[in-house]
């Protein structure tokens, strides 16, 4: 049995639109504490889904919780001081 492949993929693997503009890595690092700190309420979670959560948990899952908030808040904050004109906050 052969196995029918398209060359389409082989021949546009490198192509440089394929790959995340500056603009496009800088917004990601940006985003990174928002990101991380989604990550780790995640993992606190997790940790509970099996059993049922003791007062630990629940404080970890309340602090990675405030920590995602405060990180989203700190990126809306920038993000729209950037976006005012003339530099006004």
């Amino acid at each position: 049995m052969s196995h029918i492949v398209t060359v389409q993929d082989a021949v546009t693997a490198f192509e440089p639109w394929m790959e995340p503009t500056d603009a496009e890595l800088d917004a990601i690092e940006q985003e990174m504490p928002a990101i991380l700190a989604a990550v780790d309420l995640l993992d606190a979670q997790i940790v509970t889904l099996d059993r049922v959560p003791s007062e630990l948990d629940a404080q970890r899952i309340r602090r990675a919780r405030r920590r995602l908030l405060a990180a989203r808040r700190e990126l809306a904050n920038r993000t729209t001081a950037a976006s005012l004109p003339g530099g006004a906050a």
